[in-house]
């Protein structure tokens, strides 16, 4: 296909790559992309838009789109080559199936409405950090929440989700609320089961780091309108994650 979005592939094209929000560019630039692999859009063995093209349309730096596409390459959906003719192409598998990180993640949902999973976590999330930060913690409590936050910057790769997890639930518990703990230990029951269908992706987890620093600094300081904001953006990134992997 050319590198320009010409009529054609403008056409089928415009409805997916659009302007990113602020915050998530990574997630979703990522997202968007599977969403065109996923329909089809651009053929087995054709080659995606020019990188100045896409990340023009999506509003993200080249080095953004570059790591988005890094991950594609990784998991063997595209194949990036040089030369004159070169670009990135959409792999084929023998037999002419894509192949599909996604799969596992499609077994698992089937009796799971995802979209309420994911909605349902943005209300716990963003109410227990605006309510962390609105009645103010105690010295005890927000070295708690420091320690939690300093065992993610610490984790190894392998144990990252665990300690995700755990300062997820510490902000759910100090909230105050322990239905609103229960609650959201169990959707983060949900949660994990469907992130672990996924690949852990060095650069969401940067991104989600510096999130985690937002959320609690916005906390600590007392500020709840910022401390929800901050969480309802981290929430979103996940979600386009998870959507991506499934469009």
């Amino acid at each position: 296909m050319s590198d320009m979005l010409g009529a054609g592939s403008g056409d089928r094209l415009a409805p997916i790559l659009r302007p990113v929000r602020a915050g998530n560019g990574f997630e979703e630039a990522l997202e968007q992309i599977l969403q065109v692999l996923r329909l089809g859009l651009v053929p087995y063995g054709e080659r995606l838009p020019a990188e100045r093209v896409l990340a023009d349309r999506m509003g993200v730096s080249r080095m953004t789109l570059r790591e988005a596409l890094k991950v594609l390459q990784d998991e063997g959906l595209v194949e990036s080559r040089r030369g004159r003719y070169g670009g990135t192409f959409v792999l084929q598998r023998p037999g002419g199936e894509i192949r599909d990180p996604g799969d596992e993640l499609r077994r698992r949902i089937e009796k799971v409405d995802v979209e309420d999973t994911l909605r349902f976590r943005e209300v716990l999330e963003v109410g227990a950090a605006g309510l962390c930060a609105a009645h103010g913690l105690t010295d005890e409590q927000a070295d708690r929440l420091r320690e939690a936050l300093h065992a993610t910057q610490e984790a190894p790769l392998e144990d990252y989700r665990r300690v995700d997890t755990m300062l997820h639930l510490t902000l759910a518990e100090l909230s105050g609320s322990p239905t609103l703990g229960a609650q959201y230990a169990a959707v983060r029951a949900t949660l994990n089961d469907l992130l672990n269908c996924i690949p852990l992706l060095v650069r969401n987890l940067e991104h989600s780091q510096a999130q985690h620093a937002v959320v609690v600094s916005a906390v600590l300081g007392r500020d709840a309108p910022a401390a929800r904001e901050a969480m309802r953006e981290h929430c979103a990134g996940t979600a386009a994650l998870l959507r991506g992997f499934l469009a």
